[in-house]
């Protein structure tokens, strides 16, 4: 793997205080991991693969949705790993949507794990890119890799590694291929080891780029450190409501505020 960093000041990087309004308690933890995905991916036997029976589920506080938790040791690391709900995109449109969206945002837990359809690349790509434009600690699983090969499809990780400028690693988690590798995919980005330079779509009107580039401005100066300016801008421009309010309420400044501190020791 390249991107690689000796410095890791800044991580963990996880928010305990948001963590445990959801019940996410992290006394015995050193990271916590988000694991993302389109239904049907095979995400459930990638969590199984790497928690093995140590797991607990439950639901979302004030949520009918389900939540499942597992944990694994890893270079004398404690991962603890929650099981997002399977969704195709993170617009929030859907209670599962928010749910995934804002663990990840407000939660801004140490690396979200992306599992991806090797058969289906292109079809993951929407959930995908939405990711990285409001985390740059991600792995990509691309996972069912034993299916692409029965298909006959041949997929070039590393360029789409690449291109994406996050680890992607093949797994077929059900025969437990690429597991290891993604295990220390994990282990370097939560550490700092591998630093990841997300990519980001720039496509739209030059108004709308405009009207983004201003909004990015105020908030990266309102908000130091931030790193999802342009996810956030845009989804002040639509009127998320849900957005608007975390700022209203103050919840971008405890978000950062963290990260202010620790750049300043």
């Amino acid at each position: 793997m390249t991107n690689k960093l000796n410095n890791c000041e800044t991580c963990p990087v996880h928010q305990s205080t948001y963590l445990k309004k959801l019940g996410v308690n992290m006394d015995r933890w050193d990271y916590v991991l988000a694991l993302a995905g389109n239904p049907n991916t095979g995400k459930s036997t990638v969590f199984n693969a790497l928690t093995g029976l140590r797991q607990h589920t439950g639901n979302w506080p004030g949520k009918t949705v389900t939540r499942t938790e597992g944990g694994f040791i890893y270079q004398e690391k404690r991962y603890k790993i929650v099981d997002l709900p399977g969704t195709y995109s993170l617009l929030s449109t859907s209670t599962d949507e928010e749910v995934a969206r804002n663990f990840i945002l407000f939660g801004k837990p140490d690396v979200t794990v992306i599992v991806m359809d090797a058969t289906r690349v292109e079809r993951n790509l929407n959930l995908t890119l939405q990711i990285l434009e409001i985390t740059d600690r991600i792995v990509i699983c691309l996972n069912l890799m034993d299916e692409a090969r029965r298909h006959q499809l041949r997929i070039d990780e590393r360029k789409l590694s690449k291109e994406l400028g996050v680890p992607v690693i093949p797994t077929s988690a059900r025969k437990g291929e690429g597991i290891d590798e993604l295990l220390r995919a994990i282990h370097e980005v939560a550490n700092g080891l591998y630093v990841c330079k997300p990519h980001h779509i720039t496509s739209g009107s030059k108004s709308l780029k405009r009207a983004v580039s201003q909004l990015v401005e105020k908030i990266e100066n309102r908000f130091s450190g931030i790193s999802n300016a342009h996810w956030i801008a845009l989804r002040l421009l639509e009127g998320d409501p849900r957005i608007i309010e975390a700022v209203k309420k103050g919840e971008l400044d405890n978000l950062y505020q963290r990260i202010e501190n620790t750049e300043t020791k």
